[in-house]
């Protein structure tokens, strides 16, 4: 099927050279990267894949005559919606305005069709993309045709994101590609984005257009803080007073159940997850104006002070709420797992309320208010078990020693690297999966190459057993709100992010920052030319600048 390749070395690096992963590395260490960015000997993919080969070898390509097409030993046919969308922007991502256009003879061979081939007998045309999905694929670039094989469709969305960005411009304007041979899978099962669309409201089209980036750079989660003590903007069907009374505005400023949908679908066309967060039983503040007695109301002395604190751990109507709230959320978020938060739960209001403090002598509790927390949380966590999902929580629960499932998945996100490298190596020696996001505070924002200490940082350095490595699922990058709307998203968080996903998806010993910052650096201007408004690295230029929205 694949005819034989002629390679070549593409060039020599000016410092010492390992072999690694079938690539050729330089063991540059800390280098200066302020600079013009150089051709990587790799070309221009990103994340790099797991093994690749790259020939000298050219082809010609143009809009006109060019087709990507299902292979005829494919068990997906022309009525797999995720592929023919995904066909569809391939070629506009290779293409845009040359559609149509036929190629200029250069003497080069022209290279006129992509075979798609899915193995599986089920292509999973009609699913979601889960926890488990084989996301990995070969891809054969040579003559007559060139090859995509993965046995399910999430790995043919990544391959065919792999071959649109092997595809050039020459000197002339030409559309071209290298003779190429990849196989490739991500090191790290679970690769995501946080948004957090309750500090500030973040337009639905802001959210695609993260989307859209997310897929360019192969993360699959879309962690979706929707709500927190701000505001309330999702639009519950069963609970229409938490957004009317709770969001910003109850019309402009809220995710209608349409838009959710939308969201939902428009991610698994690109094969994203989408793990929602309802965050209990702090960061709540927006709930209780649309759920009446949801939150503890807190006390001045003997008397009500008329604030609220945390929601009631006390009370079986809370319960109640809480089950038939996240009913809906298992009904409308199809994936297997909810964000339940659990983080930064503030005990004074707590500690003053007198129903509270004799619910602890009750209880046995004493005056340690992290066994309430825990209370509240293991109830909280049999409702959702209850429902048939999985949970992510942040590290404060595993902390506090709450009970949890074997498959929970501990969110660790506070300190140092050396903090959070020992929080990663207790939770994996309790046998729990660790998902990490302390290094990637997107948020964070500092001058300069500031995306280095994103690409270094990774989940899996801190000491421990390789049965407990095999526990981290994976990582985060986090766009935290406070500062963040829709006029600033996108720059501040690509290429930054790219970083991130580079660091989940290749090989553990892909750290050459040299290499990195080149293709980081093609990469960004393939972003700003698919529309996405990704912030520079250095001084430099992209063939094809930002045009604006």
């Amino acid at each position: 099927m694949v005819a034989f390749l002629r390679w070549a070395v593409l060039f020599v690096p000016l410092c010492h050279a390992v072999r690694l992963h079938h690539n050729l590395y330089c063991d540059a260490g800390e280098v200066d990267i302020r600079r013009p960015p150089q051709p990587s000997r790799f070309g221009s993919p990103w994340p790099l894949p797991q093994h690749m080969k790259l020939s000298t070898d050219t082809f010609q390509l143009s809009g006109g005559g060019f087709a990507i097409v299902d292979a005829e030993e494919s068990s997906a046919r022309s009525d797999c919606s995720i592929l023919q969308d995904a066909y569809r922007r391939c070629y506009l991502h290779m293409f845009g305005s040359d559609v149509g256009k036929h190629a200029r003879t250069t003497g080069s061979p022209v290279l006129t069709e992509l075979q798609v081939w899915i193995s599986s007998p089920d292509p999973e045309c009609d699913g979601y993309p889960t926890v488990t999905s084989d996301e990995s694929y070969e891809l054969f670039v040579s003559l007559p045709n060139a090859v995509l094989k993965a046995a399910t469709v999430w790995g043919a969305l990544h391959g065919l994101e792999t071959f649109s960005q092997l595809v050039r411009e020459d000197e002339s304007g030409i559309k071209c590609i290298n003779e190429t041979i990849i196989q490739d899978f991500p090191r790290f099962a679970y690769r995501g984005v946080l948004l957090d669309t309750s500090r500030h409201f973040l337009p639905v089209r802001s959210i695609l257009t993260t989307l859209e980036a997310m897929a360019m750079n192969k993360f699959n989660v879309f962690h979706w803080h929707i709500v927190d003590d701000t505001s309330f903007p999702y639009m519950s069907r069963t609970f229409p007073e938490l957004s009317r009374k709770g969001a910003y505005h109850p019309y402009t400023h809220v995710y209608t159940p349409g838009e959710v949908k939308l969201v939902i679908e428009f991610a698994r066309l690109r094969g994203i997850r989408v793990l929602p967060e309802f965050d209990t039983p702090g960061h709540t503040q927006s709930w209780g104006k649309g759920q009446p007695d949801l939150l503890t109301p807190c006390y001045s002395g003997a008397t009500p002070s008329g604030t609220y604190g945390p929601v009631n751990p006390i009370l079986n109507s809370t319960y109640d709420f809480m089950t038939t709230f996240f009913k809906e959320i298992s009904e409308v978020f199809p994936d297997a797992y909810i964000h339940l938060g659990g983080d930064e739960v503030d005990f004074t209001c707590w500690k003053s309320n007198p129903d509270i403090q004799k619910f602890m002598v009750k209880q046995g509790f004493g005056q340690d208010y992290s066994k309430l927390e825990s209370y509240y949380i293991q109830r909280l966590l049999d409702i959702v078990s209850s429902l048939k999902k999985g949970y992510v929580i942040w590290q404060e629960v595993f902390d506090n020693g709450v009970k949890m499932k074997p498959d929970t998945i501990i969110h660790a996100w506070k300190g140092n690297p050396e903090e959070f490298k020992n929080e990663m190596a207790k939770v994996t020696a309790a046998g729990l999966k660790a998902l990490l996001s302390s290094p990637w505070y997107l948020n964070r924002i500092s001058t300069g190459q500031d995306w280095l200490a994103h690409y270094k940082a990774d989940p899996q350095d801190f000491n421990g057993t390789a049965q407990q490595k095999k526990l981290v699922v994976g990582g985060e990058a986090c766009m935290w709100g406070e500062y963040v709307d829709g006029t600033n998203l996108t720059p501040r968080l690509w290429p930054r992010a790219s970083a991130v996903a580079e660091r989940l998806w290749s090989a553990v010993d892909v750290t050459d920052p040299d290499d990195a910052f080149d293709r980081l650096s093609a990469h960004r201007c393939r972003m700003v030319g698919r529309g996405i408004a990704a912030e520079p690295l250095f001084s430099s230029y992209c063939p094809k600048e930002f045009r604006g929205a």
